[in-house]
C-alpha cells in the first residue's frame, strides 16, 4: 500500500499484482476497508482496471471530490471510456455528502441502479455508477458495528446473526479454512453439514447477503465475498472449525 504520488493523502492504492479478471474482494481488500472504517470518517472505495482496490476518504474539511476521465480528478477513471473527462461531483451538504450531476456527464451517473439528475443525498452502502465503473460510498460510525466487524450475538455492535446463521457461515468456510485453495460449500454441502434442507439454506444465504451489504452483487460472486469477509473480520475463530 502507498499514496498515490500527486494525490492528496486521503486516497490509498493498493498493489495487488492481479489481472483485471480478479474482479472478487480479497482479504487484502478488506483488511485496508477495515481500517478505513474504524477511523468513522467517510470514504469511497473502488476497483480499477487493473484490479487495484483505492481508498478516499472524505474528512470533514474536504470541499468537494471531481470525478472523471482526466488524470487529474480526485477520483479518476481514466481506463473507462464510458466515463466522461468531467463526470460529476461530491459536495457535502452539512455533515453529509451528496453525488452532482448537473448534465456535465454524458452517460449519467446512478446510485444503486437509479440514474440522477441534479444533487442526490447518499447513504451509507450507495452503490455509485459512473460509465462502467462501481464506486461504494461508506458512511461508518465507531459506535456502530460495520461488515467488516461483524460479530456474533452478545458481542458489542455488528451484524446480527442468529445461531443457525453462524453455523451456516462455519459451514460455507469451512472448505477454505481446512484448504486455501478451496472454494466455499456449495448449498448442498451446507445443508448437508446443518441438517437443513437446501431451499432452506437458500433462504439463508439470501439474508447473509444482505446483511452482509453483499445483496447488489454478481450471483457468482457472492459467495466466494462473503466467505472472504467473514474470514477477514474475525467473525468466525479456529475452534469454530
Amino acid at each position: 500500500m502507498h499514496w498515490h504520488p500527486g494525490r492528496p493523502r486521503g486516497m490509498l492504492r493498493t498493489q495487488m499484482g492481479e489481472t483485471s479478471e480478479t474482479r472478487l474482494v480479497r482479504p487484502r481488500h478488506l483488511k485496508e476497508l477495515l481500517e478505513a472504517e474504524r477511523t468513522g470518517v467517510p470514504f469511497l472505495h473502488w476497483l480499477d482496471g487493473d484490479g487495484e482496490q483505492h481508498i478516499l476518504m472524505l474528512p470533514a474539511d474536504r470541499a468537494r471530490v471531481t470525478i472523471g476521465r482526466r488524470e487529474q480528478s480526485d477520483v479518476p477513471l481514466p481506463w473507462d471510456g464510458e466515463v466522461s473527462r468531467e463526470h460529476a461531483l461530491l459536495e457535502p451538504v452539512g455533515e453529509e455528502w451528496t453525488l452532482v450531476d448537473d448534465g456535465l456527464s454524458l452517460n449519467g451517473s446512478y446510485i444503486n441502479g437509479n440514474r440522477i439528475h441534479g444533487r442526490r443525498r447518499l447513504a451509507d452502502r450507495d452503490r455509485l455508477c459512473f460509465g462502467n465503473t462501481h464506486v461504494q460510498y461508506r458512511e461508518p460510525t465507531p459506535a456502530e458495528g460495520s461488515v467488516s466487524t461483524a460479530r456474533a450475538p452478545g458481542s458489542a455492535g455488528g451484524v446480527p446473526l442468529t445461531e443457525t446463521q453462524r453455523k451456516l457461515l462455519i459451514a460455507l468456510c469451512r472448505p477454505i479454512q481446512e484448504s486455501g485453495s478451496a472454494t466455499p460449500a456449495t448449498n448442498p454441502q451446507i445443508a448437508a453439514e446443518v441438517h437443513l434442507s437446501v431451499e432452506a439454506v437458500k433462504a439463508h444465504m439470501r439474508d447473509l447477503f444482505e446483511r452482509f451489504g453483499l445483496g447488489d452483487l454478481p450471483q457468482n460472486e457472492k459467495r466466494m465475498q462473503l466467505a472472504a469477509l467473514v474470514r477477514a473480520s474475525g467473525l468466525l475463530a479456529p475452534h469454530d472449525f
